[in-house]
């Protein structure tokens, strides 16, 4: 099999690279190549229409790790089988549809709310639906913006005067509010599914930090996860339509598990770390079961 690893042309480091390296090379021990190719190659190879130009042998299968959501919906017209699709990397990529997914799906998140809509000429020159928000999710309460990644553009507001910093640092750009989940404070579980199946799973906490994201300072370690963990990680990658994910989840009262966020380009570095398990591999043989 002939496959194309898609990643970002613009955003190269070594963490990306060797999450790229892990992938070529499961690939190769499957008796598959794996190419690399980046979103800026691919845009003189490809009409708008998404017909290739210059490429006469196309792939069997991508490999879409980025969130070129344009791009990957062009491939998709050429009936090249995408890992994720493009329809589950968009919902992921935006915070507000992943919620929205997550809701419609039944599966417990915290308690969430989206800003209303406002524009890069105008930003938020009205911010009276803070006080809707702080009566519905109460105080401290958590602002994300609805693109980010590794924790980056999540903010805590302990007050409305916070809140209204926050919101003012993130101008005109979309963002939701949810609940602050007290008793998860500094602590999550990042559980990888793929297939269906939880591959791996490992808990996250940072004592210096509400977020627990190992970039921000967190650590890690191996964990095993309830049947009720699980079972919300593998429901919340059906909601968003994901081959495979990242799925983080909160603890809620009494350990209940509410899932924050569903990660379809998984960096899987810190789990291989502490489980020994390559979540490349399963994704490579979820892939050759597919085709």
């Amino acid at each position: 099999m002939q496959g194309w690893l898609i990643v970002n042309a613009f955003l190269r480091q070594q963490k990306f690279e060797e999450i790229y390296e892990l992938l070529k090379r499961a690939a190769k021990t499957r008796g598959a190549e794996l190419t690399l190719k980046t979103n800026a190659e691919l845009f003189g190879d490809l009409d708008f229409d998404g017909s290739f130009r210059s490429i006469s042998n196309p792939p069997d299968f991508i490999l879409f790790w980025d969130k070129d959501v344009t791009l990957a919906k062009r491939l998709e017209r050429l009936q090249i089988p995408l890992f994720n699709s493009a329809q589950a990397i968009e919902i992921c990529d935006d915070k507000i549809s992943t919620a929205f997914a997550l809701e419609r799906a039944g599966v417990a998140t915290p308690k969430t709310l989206p800003a209303p809509k406002t524009f890069e000429s105008v930003g938020f020159n009205d911010l009276r639906f803070l006080d809707k928000a702080g009566e519905t999710l109460g105080f401290p309460m958590v602002v994300k913006e609805a693109r980010g990644s590794f924790g980056q553009q999540v903010y805590l507001a302990r007050t409305r005067e916070e809140a209204e910093e926050i919101v003012k640092k993130i101008g005109w750009k979309d963002f939701l509010m949810q609940e602050f989940i007290a008793e998860s404070c500094g602590k999550d579980i990042r559980v990888n599914v793929v297939g269906g199946t939880v591959v791996s799973a490992i808990l996250r906490e940072n004592a210096c930090d509400f977020r627990s994201n190992i970039t921000n300072g967190g650590t890690a370690s191996a964990y095993t996860p309830t049947k009720e963990q699980a079972d919300a990680a593998i429901r919340a990658c059906k909601a968003v339509g994901a081959d495979f994910a990242g799925v983080d989840i909160l603890f809620g009262k009494n350990g209940a598990p509410l899932v924050c966020e569903v990660n379809s380009n998984l960096h899987f570095k810190s789990s291989l770390a502490c489980t020994g398990v390559d979540v490349s591999e399963k994704i490579l043989d979820h892939i050759a079961e597919r085709l």
